[in-house]
């Protein structure tokens, strides 16, 4: 008679026991992203989040670079060539230590590098992709405009033919890495529909002015592009897309990033609150053997780890070549969403302390807000999967 195999111990840190369907690879690529940010960037990142800078961030782009963080999930040109699961683990572990600093890896290598890898000319791959895998070129995405964010069809940005060259001129905004790029990659009308533009951020008539006073996101470098007269010659466009559809793909392999990386801000904040349950007294003992709070940390508990599972089956669906842009929108509204009520949650199970920068759940809630509009507001996704489920366009 055979005995039956002796059930796995309840591990609260994984009560699903999804790290089951992670291989060792991508077990490595996550031990690696949680211990650089554990020595990089949490031991200081309250002090940056409070002073409202990023003041390391090409060093940081430097060690992100040598870790392979960077355009890791892109082939080729120094680029790490991992799968889509392991990017999303790496964006959970990046967010888990601030938003901020995913957002660096996102726009770096979801956004720049991404567009000069799939619709670059091979002579930008090779000039911009090796030093920026290196983290030697930080990159920008200029799309979103100041009055012109959830309708990208509708921007102003011109480039117009002089000659063999293109002369662009127009603003962008909220763009993160503006001022510290060293190539930005901007999309601008032109007479022959929307072109994407490789811009070193060098040529005369662009600057990048910082923008200040953010009450969310504060680790991180957001500016505004001005490009004033900027000239460019003729192999600065990317040859390979024409229309929306260049920006608009790009956008997607970085809200997939987003649906992974706002579990690491749950995450963070989720143990947070456990922790602290476990050791605050009230009454005379600790609050977390109290109803209520074990009613919390069981909710916050099944929207995480449903939300890792959701995030994993994306990643599963994009490494097999399935995944479509509705089922991005599914995973980042609903993880988004999720993760900003268990980061509200756990503010309640600490209580006063859970708005000092001693803890982590306040800043985690903040930059949540602008997760939870950037690239492809609440509406915008909910209008996205709406069309998908009833074949009617209400967009317009």
């Amino acid at each position: 008679m055979s005995v039956p195999a002796k059930s796995p111990s309840f591990d609260p840190a994984d009560p699903l026991g999804l790290d089951d369907l992670l291989e060792p690879e991508d077990l490595a690529v996550r031990d690696t992203v949680r211990g650089w940010a554990a020595d990089r960037v949490l031991p200081f990142v309250a002090e940056w989040y409070e002073r409202g800078e990023l003041p390391e961030i090409r060093e940081l782009a430097r060690e992100l670079g040598a870790i392979g963080a960077l355009g890791m999930s892109l082939d080729g040109y120094g680029c790490a060539g991992a799968s889509a699961v392991q990017y999303g683990l790496a964006c959970l572990e990046l967010e888990a230590a601030d938003s901020g600093i995913r957002s660096l890896v996102s726009v770096q290598g979801s956004l720049a590098m991404y567009a000069i890898h799939r619709f670059g000319s091979e002579q930008q791959k090779e000039t911009w992709l090796p030093r920026m895998a290196a983290g030697e070129v930080i990159g920008c995405f200029g799309l979103t405009e100041p009055d012109h964010g959830s309708d990208p069809a509708s921007m102003r940005t011109y480039a117009k033919r002089d000659g063999t060259d293109w002369v662009l001129n127009g603003r962008k905004m909220w763009i993160t890495n503006g001022s510290v790029a060293g190539v930005a990659v901007v999309w601008a009308q032109t007479d022959d529909g929307i072109r994407g533009f490789a811009v070193p951020t060098d040529t005369a008539g662009f600057s990048a002015p910082e923008i200040k006073h953010k009450w969310s996101l504060r680790a991180s470098v957001t500016s505004e592009l001005v490009l004033d007269d900027v000239r460019l010659p003729a192999d600065a466009v990317l040859p390979e897309v024409k229309g929306l559809k260049g920006p608009l793909s790009c956008l997607s392999h970085a809200r997939y990033g987003i649906v992974w990386g706002s579990m690491g801000a749950a995450r963070s904040s989720f143990e947070a609150a456990l922790d602290y349950a476990r050791t605050r007294e009230q009454f005379g003992r600790p609050i977390g053997g109290f109803q209520l709070t074990q009613a919390k940390l069981a909710d916050m508990a099944v929207e995480l780890h449903k939300g890792i599972l959701l995030a994993h089956h994306l990643g599963r669906r994009m490494d097999a070549g399935r995944l479509r842009p509705e089922q991005i929108s599914f995973g980042k509204l609903n993880n988004v969403r999720e993760a900003i009520e268990i980061c509200r949650t756990a503010r309640t199970i600490l209580g006063a302390n859970g708005i000092s920068l001693e803890y982590p759940v306040m800043r985690h809630a903040t930059n949540l807000e602008s997760v939870l509009t950037y690239e492809g507001t609440v509406e915008m996704h909910q209008l996205v999967l709406g069309k998908a489920l009833t074949g009617l366009d209400a967009f317009r």
